[in-house]
């Protein structure tokens, strides 16, 4: 599953998050650094399987993408840790 979101943390913040979540916060699913680089990281955990995220700098904030396909619960749950825009009001 792809998961995505936009939020106001600068992305090597999203990316040192990522892997200390995914090493210590959940270990019955730990996951741990295989490739990283600027705007990308691809943790790999049990069985094999991977977390991979992206990056980037939009207007709204820095968008986050994350796929998996055994991770999703987990994935979910550090999204929702990570800060959203503020909403205009009209």
């Amino acid at each position: 599953m792809v998961y995505e979101v936009v939020t106001t943390m600068d992305g090597p913040e999203i990316l040192r998050r990522a892997k200390r979540f995914f090493a210590e916060r959940v270990p019955l699913n730990a996951a741990y650094p295989e490739r990283e680089g600027p705007s990308y990281l691809t943790l790999r955990g049990q069985g094999g399987e991977e977390i991979a995220f992206a990056v980037w700098a939009t207007s709204a904030g820095t968008r986050v993408r994350v796929s998996t396909l055994f991770f999703d619960q987990v994935v979910d749950r550090f999204l929702s840790t990570l800060p959203l825009p503020s909403e205009h009001v009209a």
